[in-house]
């Protein structure tokens, strides 16, 4: 079992910055990739960016230029540094890993940009 806790959410001004971080803690942990999706409310859930093992890195083409993921492999943590902030980014943000050949979600975090 993985559990994940994600954190770094809140209310930010239009262009302005937030970093997210999840941490992914259990027995064996074996992970390769690390995710964001976010859910707008009454959308869908969609992928924001991803991170392999081996560091290759994938965007949404919204956030490409704006957000950077990365991992710190001995704190078994992904982060996602947003930047340039619009209002249309407002969502709640989840993080995934894959650990083995199962996927885990953290709980979720709210961003709201707003003036």
């Amino acid at each position: 079992q993985v559990r994940l806790v994600e954190s770094g959410g809140g209310l930010v001004q239009p262009g302005g910055s937030l970093r997210l971080s999840c941490q992914a803690s259990g027995s064996k942990l074996s992970i390769s990739a690390m995710f964001w999706y976010r859910q707008a409310p009454g959308k869908e859930r969609e992928f924001v960016a991803s991170i392999t093992s081996g560091a290759n890195t994938a965007y949404e083409d919204s956030v490409k230029g704006r957000f950077t993921i990365s991992r710190d492999n001995a704190k078994n943590t992904v982060y996602l540094q947003m930047d340039s902030l619009k209002p249309e980014d407002t969502a709640v943000y989840y993080c995934k890993v894959r650990n083995g050949v199962l996927g885990y979600w953290g709980q979720g975090t709210q961003v709201t940009v707003s003036s």
